[in-house]
């Protein structure tokens, strides 16, 4: 089966094997990067990740082993077959490789038929590998950031789960107003239109400023800032993202609705909660979604339920306001109160700086 070619890496201290393996694997069409010892090979692996490494085990200094103990402690390297090479006959070294997670023994000297063919497996290997990490990529980031799906994926060795815990973080309830009555009057796929140029729109701010999709709720939204990894400002996060989508955001996507005609443009309203919630992955095999619960949750729904009453875009639990790292004078006190399941009333805080338009 023909093998497509791919970086290989070949580590060993002389100059002759060096040599003939990159002949060979020239010969074939593969890219090859040669070092003659195990700390240039640890900084090869970091400056431009192979495909498959060639390790020697027998090297003075740093020798094959502990190259090869290393690259499996390390969550970005762990992939990246590695085939040991070694022209000492050590069955027990060999075993202690096969069990730190080598994939393969290429003994010397070298039969060009097996080296091809060892090759060219890790290298199937390899981009099995890869097509899997893109699957877990792809679920992480639908709803993560870009550079906390790419630490999630290295937490989570490339399973496509998050692992529950409990933490500080700064929930948010997003809804459009008069939207249901709006869209009874048009066709469906007007309606899926606006949509998902609604959600689009806000859904970016969100993870632009670092939060968390963690829902679409029909014309709303739920997400959350400081999980599924912890930050100190998650409150200033949520915060800032709520300004910036009733302002640029909203009138960006009013614009849009003027020019098209289909509507004057609408309003927002934005609760905000802080405390500790319970984050991580949840269903089957077969399906799973990214989930945040407990109290801190409920409640900041019931806030955004509010800012009909109270004609604000954006309220602010006075919990957020406590949690925010930066100054919190853009913030104007608004009043007390009550919040189903509570036992005491909350004070609330607005973000914006005029009454909400929305008709």
């Amino acid at each position: 089966m023909q093998v497509r070619p791919g970086h290989i890496l070949i580590v060993d201290d002389d100059p002759l094997n060096r040599r003939l393996l990159t002949k060979n694997l020239d010969s074939d069409g593969h890219r090859t990067t040669d070092v003659d010892n195990g700390f240039a090979a640890l900084s090869a692996l970091e400056t431009e990740p192979p495909d498959v490494v060639l390790l020697d085990i027998e090297m003075p200094g740093l020798d094959g082993i502990e190259v090869l103990e290393r690259i499996k402690a390390n969550a970005e390297l762990r992939h990246i077959p590695v085939i040991m090479i070694s022209g000492v006959d050590d069955t027990e070294s060999i075993v202690r490789c096969l069990e730190a997670g080598a994939e393969d023994y290429l003994p010397k000297p070298f039969d060009p038929v097996i080296l091809r063919a060892r090759i060219g497996a890790g290298l199937n290997r390899k981009r099995l590998s890869d097509l899997e990490q893109d699957r877990v990529r792809t679920v992480f980031t639908r709803f993560l950031p870009e550079p906390i799906a790419a630490e999630m994926l290295a937490r989570s060795e490339g399973h496509p789960s998050i692992r529950p815990v409990r933490l500080w973080a700064t929930v948010m309830f997003v809804d459009l107003r008069g939207f249901t009555t709006f869209s009874e009057s048009l066709p469906v796929e007007q309606v899926v239109i606006v949509l998902n140029r609604y959600q689009g729109t806000m859904g970016d701010a969100v993870l632009d400023h670092g939060g968390t999709l963690v829902d679409y709720l029909g014309d709303g939204l739920y997400a959350v800032f400081g999980a599924p990894i912890e930050s100190v400002d998650h409150a200033d996060r949520a915060v800032a993202a709520a300004r910036d989508m009733v302002g640029d955001r909203l009138s960006d996507f009013n614009g849009w609705l003027r020019a098209e005609g289909v509507h004057d443009g609408f309003g927002m309203g934005i609760g905000l909660n802080s405390g500790r919630v319970m984050s991580g992955t949840l269903g089957s095999e077969r399906r799973i979604d990214y989930a945040v619960i407990g109290d801190t949750v409920n409640t900041a729904a019931r806030i955004e339920q509010l800012t009909k009453k109270t004609g604000h875009a954006i309220l602010v639990a006075d919990q957020t306001r406590t949690n925010m790292t930066g100054p919190s004078d853009g913030l104007t006190f608004v009043d007390e109160f009550e919040i189903r399941g509570k036992q005491s009333r909350i004070e609330l805080w607005t973000a914006d700086v005029s009454k909400d338009p929305s008709p």
